[in-house]
């Protein structure tokens, strides 16, 4: 899958690195803008423990 992307961006080597680079930061900043802070409302992660009765 990787390498199908880096294919098929266009330009030289070079610009396909600062593309792709720039995808996965966009992929990156998606995940913690909207996908983990909906996500988290289901997980008990932010439960604690210490301190309870």
């Amino acid at each position: 899958m990787y390498g199908w992307i880096f294919r098929t961006l266009p330009g030289p080597r070079w610009l396909r690195i600062i593309l792709s680079m720039v995808l996965a930061l966009v992929g990156v900043a998606m995940l913690m803008l909207f996908v983990f802070p909906r996500v988290s409302q289901f997980t008990p992660l932010t439960d604690s423990t210490i301190g309870s009765p």
